[in-house]
């Protein structure tokens, strides 16, 4: 059977029972769009991460989509962010009209170097968009200085990031919003698409709304900006609900898959992640780095492991971004570690045994 970095199929074998249960509570309530189970995962999400409203969309993308024009980011306003990410990031800040300026990141924890913001501030930013990539956060704190000290928004984008804390302080709780996706890898993972957008703000709750449901406040009247077709599913939020219950156990197991890759790899010459200082990792995915990547990669089809590279590609290299004018050597450390790094097999219910044999594969071909 082929190791890859991702399966389901162990975990929808323990919970398929809720799962089912799920989908007939919903099947048989009468309302499928929008019903019971929507309004009451939006309430329990915007608990678990202690903010007041969350309003539940039906991707990732749209997350960060809505949360940008809910925020009032749109053409001509400047967001910056940075280029080790999804594309999906920066798909979404182009989407509103706006311009994304990209910052480098630190070369041991491949996440937003908060020093080099302030120089990338122009008249036009309005937004700071950190990514908490790979299962843990940004350093928050001089960003939120730097949001104060000009009068910006920051808006999370915690797509990678459910459950982790920094300094205690949940994902998501951070910024004036925050963007969740709901893809079937994620920590939180539905059972199809799906997407979050929380917050503690009235006005960007109220905007968000309206927002994924046309621009409608009242049934088949658009009010102010026309908006989207951006709903989360009944059936998704329903089991969301009950995975919810679960997250933070989802996060032990994904904790003890790092330990034990910790404890197996740390003499291979593989550097292994490194958790920022103030950070709770939830290893959304374990993220190696080595000179030799391509080759190791290669190497371990013959054992039948076929991983993935998180990302190959940084996003201002991407031809569909070429208009930002970026050169090659912009962001020296992002397009060095795209050179290098690559996922190991990261979930909770990776079985031990593929896990000892793609730590005993790596160990021969290191």
């Amino acid at each position: 059977m082929p190791t890859r970095v991702w399966d389901y199929l162990p975990e929808y074998d323990v919970e398929r029972a809720d799962v089912l249960d799920a989908v007939e509570t919903v099947f048989r309530s009468g309302q499928l769009v929008l019903g019971e189970s929507v309004r009451a995962f939006e309430a329990e999400f915007a608990a678990y991460h202690g903010v007041r409203h969350c309003t539940g969309v039906d991707n990732g993308t749209n997350a960060l989509k809505l949360g940008l024009q809910a925020l009032g980011i749109g053409r001509g306003d400047e967001v910056i962010t940075v280029s080790n990410t999804a594309a999906p990031t920066v798909v979404a800040i182009d989407g509103v009209g706006a311009t994304p300026v990209f910052t480098d990141v630190h070369a041991d924890t491949y996440l937003m170097d908060a020093e080099q913001v302030e120089a990338a501030i122009t008249p036009r930013t309005r937004c700071l968009l950190p990514v908490h990539l790979y299962g843990q956060c940004v350093d928050m704190a001089p960003l939120e200085r730097l949001a104060e000290k000009y009068d910006l928004v920051i808006l999370e984008d915690c797509a990678q990031a459910h459950g982790a804390r920094h300094h205690g302080r949940p994902a998501g709780s951070m910024g004036r919003a925050a963007a969740f996706s709901f893809y079937p890898t994620k920590v939180l993972g539905a059972y199809g698409d799906g997407g979050a957008t929380i917050t503690s703000d009235e006005v960007v709750d109220a905007n968000l709304r309206r927002l994924r449901y046309y621009g409608m406040e009242q049934t088949y009247y658009v009010v102010r900006t026309p908006g989207h077709n951006a709903r989360l599913d009944e059936v998704q939020a329903e089991i969301l609900r009950r995975k919810l219950t679960r997250l933070d156990a989802y996060a032990a197991g994904r904790r003890a898959v790092a330990e034990r890759y910790e404890r197996g790899l740390g003499d291979t010459g593989l550097v292994l992640p490194r958790t920022a200082e103030g950070n709770e990792h939830v290893y959304y995915l374990y993220v190696v780095r080595h000179p030799r990547r391509d080759e190791i990669m290669e190497a371990l089809r013959a054992y039948d492991i076929h991983l993935n590279i998180s990302y190959p590609w940084p996003v201002h290299t991407m031809t569909g971004f070429a208009h930002l004018g970026y050169r090659p050597g912009s962001l020296p450390v992002t397009e060095e570690l795209a050179g290098q790094i690559f996922s190991l097999p990261m979930y909770p219910s990776l079985p031990i045994q593929l896990q000892e044999k793609v730590i005993a594969a790596l160990r021969e071909v290191l």
